[in-house]
């Protein structure tokens, strides 16, 4: 056991051994006195001797952080507890505090091999003064030395355990921190994403058809002045419709057109304001009973029916497009269909057309439900999405 990295319960039990090897040397001199040993002087200067080494190794940092230097420390204090144990049978008590500091002083195998000295030792001296061999000679000493060994070894396997559940919990911490990382950067991610969906179908095919219309209006110009102004009108509107739209991506508020009515209404006016923007006729059907959806349904179909009219308008070349909602038992459908040029799925990408058909897709998995493209070239094109039927409470 590294003894610099001591616990504060393991400093009170060092102060502890402290006092009791003082008291044990106090209580040498003391019997020795009362009892007029023939070796009192003798007795007197080895316990004050030994006081001294004890005292200067239990004061010197270098003993707690050198292996070599507490070896040879405690090699000292053996030495001078010996000879006190030669002219005192009380120093054989002695050997008690110095099974704990060995153990705790020394690696396991060469503690235990100066523990075993040490109880050969006072076993030795106990007889030598007692007069010959004692059963209670080699109990006393040996019961001491198994309990230090068993208090030590012990304590060493708590630590040890302390030490790995410490070390798990530290693990663990840095595992949760990390998690909490990871989480914020896919919630970062995942809010890019979202604002990137939005602004392609709000405010990016907002700008695109304010160009188609003022584009429009400029060949119209001045031979036909009103047509043109017509244009330019549609222009203003789109444009103040983005407005709101931008506004609201700071407000963190529905779309515009779901605050002041239903789905259906609002898919409705969509269809309006594209046919008279892009000059297509889109026809809008509702099919089923309507029923109020919760806010995010309402926002993904509007938002997928918006980027798939986009499409139509723009790339399909179209002569006419169908918009349908349709109401059923556990479910609402979505189908956007044109008769247009048409193309392959298969072979498109997120760069061949931005993030229409990746944005639909992602929209539709947020509610559990399915998106569908069907198209040939020279087919058109059919945009289908399937959502589960949640109910607004």
């Amino acid at each position: 056991m590294d003894p610099s990295s001591l616990t504060p319960v393991m400093r009170i039990l060092r102060g502890c051994l402290h006092l009791m090897l003082a008291a044990l040397l106090t209580l040498s001199v003391v019997r020795a006195v009362q009892e007029r040993v023939p070796h009192l002087t003798a007795v007197i200067v080895l316990a004050v001797a030994l006081g001294v080494v004890y005292a200067v190794g239990a004061t010197w940092p270098r003993v707690r952080h050198s292996g070599a230097t507490a070896a040879g420390w405690l090699l000292a204090v053996g030495m001078v507890w010996t000879a006190l144990l030669v002219v005192s049978p009380e120093a054989v008590y002695l050997a008690f505090p110095l099974f704990f500091l060995q153990l705790h002083l020394l690696p396991t195998t060469w503690g235990l091999t100066a523990v075993v000295w040490t109880t050969l030792t006072a076993i030795a001296g106990f007889c030598w003064h007692r007069g010959g061999f004692e059963v209670g000679a080699v109990v006393g000493p040996s019961l001491g030395a198994a309990v230090a060994i068993a208090v030590v070894l012990g304590y060493e396997a708590l630590y040890r355990e302390s030490e790995q559940r410490r070390t798990l919990i530290e693990e663990l911490t840095a595992a949760r921190g990390e998690l909490a990382a990871a989480e914020h950067e896919a919630g970062v991610l995942a809010e890019r994403e979202r604002l990137a969906r939005e602004i392609h179908d709000t405010l990016a095919q907002g700008l695109s058809s304010i160009h188609l219309l003022l584009r429009a209006a400029e060949r119209l110009l001045p031979e036909r002045p009103d047509e043109a102004n017509r244009h330019v009108v549609h222009a203003r509107e789109t444009a103040s419709s983005n407005l709101e739209e931008a506004r609201r991506f700071v407000r963190a508020l529905t779309p515009p057109d779901l605050e002041n009515g239903s789905l259906p209404s609002a898919l409705e006016r969509l269809c309006a304001g594209t046919s008279a923007a892009a000059g297509l006729p889109v026809d809008w059907q509702l099919s089923g009973l309507p029923i109020p959806l919760h806010t995010a349904h309402e926002v993904a179909l509007l938002r997928i029916a918006q980027s798939a009219l986009a499409n139509a308008t723009q790339h399909a070349d179209a002569t006419r497009v169908t918009v349908t909602l349709s109401f059923m038992d556990t479910e609402v459908a979505l189908d956007v269909v044109d008769d247009g040029v048409g193309f392959d799925p298969d072979t498109i990408s997120a760069g061949d057309r931005g993030f229409g058909l990746p944005g639909m897709r992602s929209r539709a998995r947020s509610l559990q439900g399915t998106l569908v493209v069907e198209s040939r070239p020279g087919q058109g094109t059919a945009v289908a999405v399937t959502v589960p039927l949640e109910v607004r409470t």
